[in-house]
Order: C-alpha cells, then structure tokens, then sequence
C-alpha cells in the first residue's frame, strides 16, 4: 500500500512518546480489570495500543508514523549489563539444582518449535527452511538471530524471502510473548496452586531485589547512580570489544551476550576486593532500561508486516503460541517444582521462548506484582534466557540443519 504522509519522529521525540506509552500503560493497567487479572504487563498493554494506531492510520489514512529507534539498542544492553552486575557468585551458587533445571527445559522447547516448525513446513509442502524460521530462530533468537540465520538461508539454502520472512515471525513471537505470560501465570496460581502463593502484604516492609517490584520505592544517592552509570558504561564498552573480537570466529556471540558476561565479571572482581556494589541503583536503571526499551520495540512494531505470512506460516506460528503455553504448563511448571516459583518462571518462559528476555522479565514483573516476590525466578530467567539459550539454539539449529532434509 503507498502511504501518501509521514511523520517522524526524531531521538527526543520518540523517547517523549515512549514515556507517554509507560504512563499511558499504567493507566491501562489501571481502568481495564482484565489487564490486570492477566497479568498483561504495562509496556505490552500500551505499546500495542500504539501499535495498532498506527497500523491503522496507515491502512486506512495512508499515513506512516516512523521512529526514531537509535536509543532502543543502548537501552537494551544497558538493561543486560545490570543484570550481569547483578549476577554476584553465591546468588548463582544459590539457583544451583534450578538452573540447571531450567537449562534443560529450555533446549527441550528449543527442540520442540523446530520440530513443529520443520514438521509443519514439510507436511504443507515448503521447504524445511521456513519451518526453521518459524521455530526458534526468530522466537527464542528473535529479530537479530532471524536476520543473521535469514541471510544464512536464502545464500546457502535457497530459501526465498527469508529475512522478511524472519522480521515478521519475530514480530509475532514479540506480540505473543508478551501476551501469553500474564494468563498462563494466572491459570497455575489459580488452578494448579489453588491461590497458595506468597502474596504482596507479607513481604511489603522486605527491601525490594533486582527487578522483581518495579514499582517500589528504592533510596538511593546520586553518587551511587553515577557509580552504577560507570560500571553499565564500563560492561557496554566491554561488551562491544568481546563482540568485535568474536566476530567472524566459530565463537561469535550477539553483543547482548558479551555485555551481560561483561557485568558478570566485573560484579565478582569488585567483590574480590571487596567493593559492594548497590544492587537499589542497579535496580532502578535496570528497571528504567527495561521499560523503555519494551515501550520503544513494542510502539514502533511493523505490523503490516505480518500481512506478508501466508496462511501456511500463520498456521505454524499459532501452532507454536499454543505449544509454548502448553508446554510452559506441562513441562516448565511440572520440572520446575509445582510451585509459585515455578508458576512465575512459567510466566518468564513464554516471555523469551516466543519474543525476547525483557519480555520475559516484564512478564514475572507484572506476575509478581499481583502475587508476590519469586527471587529464584528473577535470578534464573535473566541468566538463561540472556545467556544459555542463544548458545544452546545455535546448536540446535545447526543440529536441525545437518538432518537430510536440508
């Protein structure tokens, strides 16, 4: 369709609209009981909201808004860099057994959206290759895996249309995760737990950890801000530096992966000299990152971009929504424990086994919320699903390309 006007919006003006989307969520979340029953977390609430404008404006007024998404990918990794600095030792020593655990779960749904991504290519006539697209080389790899392994497929697979393919398969996975979460979190604390979870007046006077309670209030001092603001800065430049020497080499990594090992590494040298680093600080511009980062990726979604799947591809995709919520029931839940925590790592799971890691932790955060505090969910899902499941799917993937079919 040819869009006759357009609007865009320069670095400031985007960031402007991406605050209103956060306190316009709020406000969503606030009015419309169902957001809240489910769990819907604000930034997806509105960003959605805003996606849908402008997909209608384009549709119907053959009028574009565009963007100015610059700052999306420094917020992210400023988002990853607190929580590798937030990942001391001995609170990883403590998710032991879980971790573990969950890293199993985890290459298990890997396995099983190209299964049923493959499965169901082959079975409708089209190449393998498309049902790889449509597994987890765009919904656990999102935008940036589809486009690397897209090029990867059209070049050395033929197959056709393969980055637009990916963009719009990562779109929806995005959309999904953010949806999913907050009901399925809801249906095993109210089914399977039967309301037995923690709840948010016992632990209302506890100091708030990491990223669980958004909304708390933290004390902090402004020379502990420009502190944390140096070590993020340090583990993006750190970050950026691994990155561009893994490159092109049989151990490159997306820059996210380095930066989050980056803040690893520098939280434990500063606790072998004993530096205590201010975790309300972390928190807070952690947090910060996290909001406006979702609030810019989900406002500025492509949506017309889906109208390029045909009817095979939505089969798939729905196919696969339906089988990570099933299987963050029957499987994440069951291994995880049966319990709170593991309703609320459920809830994680969805986030970044369709869309994205902050994805995910936006859905604990709206779970947790409502429910109470998980600290063991807030200490696994960020490290797994920042970390682990990127090597793990680039295994698998490669896997599934050696099989015959390809």
């Amino acid at each position: 369709m040819d869009v006759t006007r357009e609007l865009v919006f320069s670095t400031y003006g985007t960031l402007v609209c991406a605050t209103l989307v956060l306190l316009l969520g709020r406000k969503l979340v606030e009015w419309i009981a169902p957001l809240r029953t489910y769990s819907i977390p604000e930034p997806v609430a509105a960003g959605l909201l805003v996606a849908l404008g402008t997909l209608a404006m384009r549709q119907f007024g053959h009028f574009e808004l565009r963007f100015d998404t610059s700052l999306q990918g420094p917020l992210m990794l400023a988002f990853f860099a607190t929580i590798g600095l937030s990942a001391n030792l001995a609170s990883l020593r403590a998710g032991g057994k879980q971790l573990v655990l969950f890293v199993g779960v985890v290459a298990g749904m890997l396995i099983m959206q190209n299964a049923i991504g493959v499965g169901l290519a082959v079975s409708m006539g089209l190449a393998p290759g498309i049902g790889l697209l449509g597994g987890s080389i765009t919904l656990a790899g999102g935008h940036g895996t589809g486009a690397a392994w897209g090029e990867t497929l059209t070049t050395r697979y033929g197959v056709q249309s393969a980055l637009e393919i990916a963009m719009a398969c990562a779109t929806f996975g995005l959309v999904m995760g953010g949806l999913l979460g907050g009901p399925v979190a809801r249906y095993l604390v109210g089914r399977r737990l039967g309301g037995n979870v923690p709840g948010l007046d016992a632990t209302k006077d506890a100091a708030p950890e990491g990223f669980e309670r958004p909304h708390t209030v933290r004390l902090i001092t402004a020379q502990a801000l420009v502190e944390t603001v140096a070590m993020i800065a340090i583990c993006l430049l750190g970050g950026e530096l691994i990155a561009a020497w893994l490159s092109d080499t049989p151990f490159e990594l997306p820059t996210f992966v380095c930066v989050l090992f980056t803040g690893v590494v520098v939280r434990n040298l500063l606790s072998l000299v004993r530096y205590e680093v201010f975790d309300r600080s972390l928190s807070v511009l952690g947090n910060v990152s996290l909001s406006l980062f979702l609030a810019m990726a989900l406002m500025a979604l492509r949506l017309w971009d889906l109208s390029t799947l045909a009817v095979p591809m939505i089969v798939i995709l729905v196919t696969q929504a339906v089988a990570m919520a099933a299987y963050a029931i029957f499987v994440t839940f069951r291994v995880m424990g049966s319990n709170y925590d593991a309703a609320v790592l459920a809830a994680g799971h969805c986030g970044f086994g369709l869309g994205a890691t902050p994805t995910a932790i936006a859905n604990m955060q709206a779970v947790t919320e409502r429910f109470g505090p998980s600290h063991l969910a807030f200490l696994i899902v960020p490290m797994v699903g920042a970390f682990f499941i990127d090597i793990l799917n680039a295994l698998i993937i490669k896997g599934f390309l050696s099989l015959p079919l390809f």
